[in-house]
């Protein structure tokens, strides 16, 4: 049996610096994201606002939309935000729903 995956775009702002990942626990990476638990991007960036997600049955599959993800133009991902989230609201307390 394959373990579910997410992937999910971190922000610092509306428009600002996005991080794109994948996690098989979403709330842990976000919690981890948002309390500058993680060293690296989103930690130095301030990427602390889940913008975006989209849930996949198998982890592999988000890892691999994640990529491709990462090789979008800019555009396309604000607008992928935009699509799911038109008010950047932060989506993280939606998890708890």
């Amino acid at each position: 049996m394959s373990k579910s995956g997410f992937v999910y775009i971190m922000a610092s702002a509306r428009n600002g610096t996005i991080y794109i990942g994948s996690t098989s626990n979403l709330v842990q990476r976000a919690y981890q994201h948002r309390n500058g638990l993680i060293e690296g991007f989103t930690k130095e960036h301030g990427c602390k606002l889940l913008a975006w997600f989209e849930v996949h049955e198998d982890l592999e599959e988000a890892r691999r939309r994640e990529l491709q993800m990462k090789k979008w133009k800019r555009l396309w991902k604000l607008s992928t935000i935009e699509i799911m989230n038109p008010d950047w609201q932060d989506l993280y307390p939606t998890l708890f729903r």
